[in-house]
């Protein structure tokens, strides 16, 4: 009967069903063998956290709102606790919540959970290499030479903030070439910040049209959506068979690729003009280690090294700040109060003048205002996945070696014990009675610990001196008869929406 209703509509044949059985059977015998496989030591898992029931083969990921993992964790943590398991397909992971609880694993803890996992997407992508998705020796090195590198270019320091007063001034021309009318703001901010991470690292500046930058661009973007896609898990449990079949997994690796290739194109007509006494990028520090004809030279600073290290810096140091800088104007439009207090802060303590870095100290609620545009936006709401390097006894529960590690870093953000109200926009979170800046050990939009973003400080100066340009100039508001909405897009990081805005100039 079903045969006959399938051959009938058109879906599949008979001889459709006996070409596939191979597949079906090969399928079959591999999901066995892993379950074999994972359940084979049952000790291993011996006072590991609670957490939901797995059902076999899928484990819990029936479970998981993919658009927004974090509630469903955040959620699991009322039920579980603030440590907790969950079986994503066959890859079991610990979940750690609350602010108290991921400074424990991150600060207290650092060392043992400093590792990357070797999953096979991650593996595919990094190939080992870089600064993100590595551990060990590897990462160590490249983090060093990373972190002294930003320094002697000037982190920090005028020098960077030069570039990007530089890039703020052509960012503040293209959107007063609109003249007021809407127009919508991701290609352009995506290109200035992009502009920045290009000049330190490679001693490029493109224009925002420009095809190399958009495609660069276009490439991270879809990389930060592909990774928590359901593919991608299911990739890292079934590689062999999944990595046979299409889907946005396959996009993930393609684009990563793209990125690899354009960094390749860009640096080979470089090469030929190192000169090792004049180094002005993190491109030229390299090739100097190169040449240094040293053992970790060829260990560590090799070509295909350097090509996936200057892929992390594009899509560590573009997204996450371009999607602020959206946020960050969109809620001004949300909220026309409190634009209009930070119009009458730049404009009693920086005038007319170029905004500096320095300008920070004295502009309390400016400053404000962009630590809750971080928090409020949570534009990483889980950290980048963790292992354990070793066994780990962590609050009563042991983790294997090479337990993978999720800190959901939305459940600082959103902490009720640390925000008076975490579920809104309030930039007095960052305030005190008399209206000065203050502290808080929960804002954690970089992480914490020494897996924590490496360029930080580059980012805060960058979102400091791009905001304060722009309301400097100009007044944002929606199109006429729009409405502001604030609801969160989905993915990897959280993005504003799709919207048009109005940039009117200031006299």
């Amino acid at each position: 009967m079903m045969l006959m209703f399938v051959k009938r509509n058109r879906f599949l044949r008979s001889e459709d069903l006996l070409a596939m059985a191979p597949f079906l059977l090969l399928l079959s015998i591999v999901a066995i063998l892993l379950l074999v496989k994972r359940y084979s030591k049952p000790q291993k898992y011996k006072n590991y956290p609670p957490g939901p029931t797995p059902l076999p083969l899928i484990g819990s990921l029936h479970l998981v709102d993919h658009s927004k993992p974090q509630n469903t964790f955040m959620k699991l943590s009322e039920k579980y606790g603030s440590v907790f398991s969950i079986q994503l397909g066959l890859d079991k992971m610990v979940v750690l919540c609350g602010y108290d609880t991921i400074k424990d694993a991150l600060i207290n803890h650092a060392d043992a959970f400093s590792s990357r996992p070797e999953t096979p997407s991650i593996v595919k992508i990094s190939k080992g290499y870089g600064v993100i998705l590595t551990s060990g020796a590897h990462w160590k090195m490249m983090r060093k030479f990373t972190l002294s590198t930003l320094r002697d270019l000037g982190m920090g320091k005028k020098s960077i903030e030069s570039r990007i007063a530089a890039e703020a001034e052509c960012l503040i021309q293209k959107f007063a070439s609109f003249n007021g009318k809407p127009f919508e703001n991701p290609p352009i901010l995506n290109a200035a910040v992009a502009n920045i991470i290009s000049s330190i690292a490679l001693g490029q500046r493109y224009r925002y049209d420009d095809p190399t930058i958009q495609k660069f661009i276009h490439a991270v973007a879809e990389c930060g959506k592909g990774f928590e896609n359901v593919m991608t898990k299911l990739y890292n449990s079934f590689p062999s068979v999944v990595g046979l079949l299409p889907g946005r997994h396959q996009t993930l690796f393609e684009n990563f690729q793209k990125m690899e290739d354009l960094v390749k194109e860009v640096i080979s007509n470089q090469k030929q003009e190192l000169d090792i006494n004049d180094q002005r990028t993190i491109f030229d520090a390299f090739l100097a280690k190169q040449k240094e004809e040293k053992p970790q030279s060829t260990v560590y600073f090799h070509d295909d090294n350097l090509l996936v290290l200057v892929s992390d810096l594009f899509l560590a140091g573009t997204e996450t700040i371009s999607t602020t800088l959206r946020w960050a104007l969109l809620l001004m439009m949300k909220y026309p109060e409190i634009q209009r207090k930070v119009h009458d802060e730049i404009d009693r303590v920086i005038g007319s003048a170029q905004p500096q870095f320095e300008h920070r100290k004295q502009m309390p609620y400016t400053h404000a205002v962009l630590h809750e545009v971080q928090r409020f936006g949570d534009i990483i709401p889980l950290s980048i996945p963790r292992t354990t390097a070793t066994d780990v006894t962590f609050r009563g529960y042991t983790f294997p070696k090479d337990t993978v590690v999720i800190a959901v870093l939305s459940s600082v953000l959103r902490d009720k014990a640390f925000f008076a109200k975490p579920d809104e926009f309030y930039p007095e979170n960052f305030l005190d009675s008399e209206g000065k800046f203050k502290k808080n050990e929960a804002f954690l939009p970089f992480s914490l610990g020494k897996r924590s973003c490496v360029g930080e400080n580059l980012a805060r100066m960058e979102l400091f001196l791009f905001f304060t340009s722009l309301l400097q100039n100009f007044t944002f508001h929606a199109p006429p008869g729009a409405e502001v909405d604030i609801t969160p897009s989905t993915g990897f990081t959280t993005v504003p929406l799709p919207h048009s805005m109005c940039a009117v100039a200031r006299n």
